[in-house]
């Protein structure tokens, strides 16, 4: 594959005290022979990392060691063998956040306890984390040698490399083009039944209370052809599940190919807006999803996260019409009040998202829903609140996260909005809100008792070796007796199920988050679709 150049910045200010790789001539300790002197012995530099936050940062994660195991790094999984640790950080709440500065503080004692004949160990913070708070974060006790934003990836090794002359290093360059698309990340999980594939980074939807366009920049979307190269990668190492992963994924669009620059944009859900100019040209997710969904039949297909506004019918159509994509949509609400909605930048009313909700189970029978939902957001009274637990009760969803308001700097709601919704009266709306999912879910899978359903299996039980765990076509953990079992076109002995395997289980029991069954047959996801 052609190498794909980094992408055209957008300049940030630069911050005094940090090496960012000073190239004096004639100067040996000058950043370009001293990156080429450390590289030679990264081969003896072991690297742990550590993923926090949404799906995007697994993919990140496996971005990141694909680019430093190209570049001679050893991987380990041990803390304490590790000369040098990398966070991948989340920042969309205060709480993410805090959670990182707390770790922080135990490798600052691990740092102090490393003995003297090994190179001091080497700390830096990736991601979101480090865009939004680059300076406090070189500069709170001088304990992070180095920081790198979302697209600033592909430059760790030479940041590294001064790092380990002493100085610290840092570059959160945002960029109006890169999505990593020559780099073929590697899996964190050896092994592993399912995988995330980024299709693209950044969003465009400025949503007031959303930091993503500020820590990951804007839309930019990978070429399809990187995209099928990586699915087909993994269905060759026996993945059983892809999740097509973007922060707005419905809203891809390839312009690689020049025949299709001239492409009408799609039109939005019906009702909804965008604070956008439409973009027309490229190749949009109904194709890509398409193309994913005829490489491998017995490969399930999965996104997040979609925005509602980008649900055109021909996507509905692909997913009800492939037995492959699962019957399972994320619809992000974040309220059900239109007045808070609105002041939210989401582009619709509670009145148009339901209609979505009505089309959507029209269009795909059986489809299971998940959602989103913020509690407390500036300005939300108790009616807006009790709207939001009306939505809840009226759409009944099968998964659900839900979180109370946090105020993000650099937001529109941090320079429009008040936080006013005190922290206590957040707290219970929050708890109001889950008990209600909780119920509504308990009731959603209660209706799957008695049924049968097609479960990848994904390993033993967490809570018990002698059952087996995976997920239904809905994403529902199921639950089942680790049992031999006869195969469904085989006529030999009967086996053990084993990761990777697909399993068809009569739902003996529910609950709001899990079901339980008994295993009935081994069968191939081509043939479960095909019995029904």
């Amino acid at each position: 594959m052609d190498t794909v150049m980094p992408g055209r910045m957008q300049p940030l200010p630069a911050l005094g005290g940090v090496e960012a790789c000073s190239r004096r001539a004639g100067d040996r300790t000058g950043c370009g022979w001293e990156l080429s002197r450390l590289l030679c012995h990264t081969a003896f530099v072991a690297v742990y990392l550590e993923t926090y936050g949404c799906q995007m940062n697994v993919s990140d994660t496996e971005i990141v060691w694909a680019i430093l195991q190209k570049n001679g790094y050893a991987r380990t999984k041990e803390l304490g063998e590790a000369d040098v640790v990398l966070l991948v950080t989340c920042s969309v709440r205060e709480k993410a956040e805090q959670a990182i500065w707390n770790r922080l503080q135990h490798l600052k004692a691990l740092k102090a306890r490393r003995p003297q004949a090994r190179a001091p160990l080497r700390v830096g913070i990736l991601g979101c984390m480090a865009e939004r708070l680059k300076e406090e974060i070189l500069h709170r006790e001088k304990l992070v040698d180095v920081v790198a934003g979302p697209d600033a990836y592909r430059d760790l090794p030479r940041l590294l490399a001064v790092a380990e002359s002493g100085q610290q290093a840092a570059n959160v360059l945002l960029s109006l083009d890169e999505t990593y698309a020559d780099i073929l990340p590697v899996q964190t999980s050896a092994g592993g039944t399912t995988a995330f594939v980024s299709i693209m980074r950044g969003c465009d939807n400025m949503c007031s209370y959303c930091i993503v366009p500020f820590t990951r920049g804007r839309e930019r979307s990978r070429p399809i052809a990187s995209i099928l190269q990586e699915v087909r990668m993994l269905s060759d190492q026996g993945v059983k599940e892809v999740t097509l992963l973007g922060q707005n994924v419905n809203s891809f669009r390839d312009l690689s190919e020049v025949h299709f620059q001239s492409v009408a944009a799609p039109g939005l859900s019906r009702g909804f807006s965008t604070v956008y100019k439409a973009k027309p040209g490229g190749l949009r997710f109904s194709h890509l999803l398409d193309q994913v969904s005829r490489i491998d039949p017995e490969m399930r297909i999965r996104f997040t996260s979609p925005h509602p506004k980008d649900f055109p019918d021909e996507v509905l159509q692909l997913i009800q019409e492939r037995h492959n994509i699962c019957k399972q949509l994320h619809l992000p609400a974040q309220s059900g009040s239109t007045r808070v909605l609105e002041a939210m930048r989401r582009g619709y009313t509670r009145e148009a998202y339901l209609e979505l909700v009505h089309h959507v189970r029209d269009s795909i029978p059986g489809v299971s829903l998940s959602s989103d939902f913020i509690a407390g957001f500036c300005g939300e009274t108790e009616e807006d609140h009790l709207q939001t637990v009306s939505l809840l009760r009226e759409v009944r969803y099968n998964v659900g996260f839900l979180f109370a308001y946090s105020m993000r700097q650099k937001t529109r709601a941090h320079h429009r909005l008040q936080d006013d919704v005190p922290a206590d009266v957040k707290k219970r709306r929050l708890e109001q809100l889950i008990a209600t999912f909780r119920e509504e879910a308990a009731r959603a899978n209660a209706a799957l008792v008695g049924q049968a359903q097609l479960v990848l299996v994904e390993g033993p039980s967490k809570r018990s070796a002698s059952e087996l765990c995976g997920r239904n076509d809905g994403n529902i953990k199921v639950i089942f007796p680790d049992a031999e079992l006869e195969d469904a076109a085989e006529h030999g002995a009967p086996g053990r199920a084993q990761p990777g395997d697909y399993v068809v289980v009569k739902v003996t029991s529910a609950s709001s988050q899990t079901l339980r069954g008994v295993p009935l047959y081994r069968t191939t996801l081509s043939r479960a679709a095909a019995s029904h």
